[in-house]
């Protein structure tokens, strides 16, 4: 049967046709995979940043380059300039990653502040590049009280929104302040051994993606208005 003719909307030149050879592995790369970290907190015990923290300890055991953004003077979006240097340098730290892990405390049911500002720093599109899309994402919940998966399931929205490839895993703590010791390391628990099948997913999923965004992330939909364009410049000079 003819494929395109059941499909008289789409222009053959333009759709891709998906095989395992153009998924194929991308080589060998001079680089350990790299992974950015955020948290939503400024307090000094931050428990966000303790599990961030933990987090960034054993994606370091895999072999990850692990950067975690300190959020301390990263001002409200909209209220300075882009090129403020707290705000270049979270941007500059998007573009350099491969993975990425948010890790927020839930406040009034809902990431906090401090995690939302960093993630609308982010743009969707900073000239030609996305600075998010294609990134592999993991996500994770500190609660003061009993277990909640709001802020996973927000953060989860915003990485769609993002254009992100949010991993299946995620963390969340119940009641915080009893999981984490004075120089803020997570004791043992079935929560720590979450935190680590969360990191562990994350790295297998983002050595699979590297090199292979570019092409997972190309869309008939743009391919399409792409050509419609080069078109409507072509009319536009006759």
């Amino acid at each position: 049967m003819d494929k395109i003719a059941n499909l008289p909307n789409i222009d053959p030149a333009l759709l891709d046709l998906p095989t395992e050879d153009k998924l194929a592995p991308a080589g060998r790369f001079d680089h350990p995979p790299r992974i950015l970290m955020l948290y939503g907190s400024l307090r000094e015990r931050s428990f966000s940043r303790f599990l961030t923290e933990e987090a960034a300890r054993v994606l370091a055991h895999f072999g990850a380059d692990v950067r975690i953004f300190d959020p301390t003077g990263l001002p409200m979006v909209g209220s300075v300039p882009e090129t403020d240097p707290k705000v270049a340098e979270l941007r500059a730290l998007c573009l350099w990653s491969e993975g990425q892990v948010w890790c927020s405390p839930e406040r009034h049911g809902a990431v906090t502040a401090v995690m939302k500002n960093q993630i609308d720093w982010i743009p969707l599109e900073q000239g030609a590049v996305r600075p998010s899309q294609g990134r592999t994402l993991a996500v994770m919940q500190v609660c003061g009280g009993s277990q909640s998966f709001n802020v996973v399931n927000t953060l989860r929205l915003l990485g769609r929104w993002m254009r992100m490839f949010t991993i299946p895993n995620q963390s969340s703590v119940p009641m915080a302040y009893k999981e984490f010791d004075d120089e803020g390391r997570m004791r043992p628990s079935a929560y720590y051994d979450r935190m680590v099948d969360v990191m562990e997913e994350l790295f297998k999923i983002t050595l699979l993606m590297r090199g292979r965004t570019d092409y997972l992330t190309d869309r008939y939909s743009e391919r399409n208005e792409r050509a419609q364009k080069a078109i409507d410049r072509q009319i536009a000079r006759l």
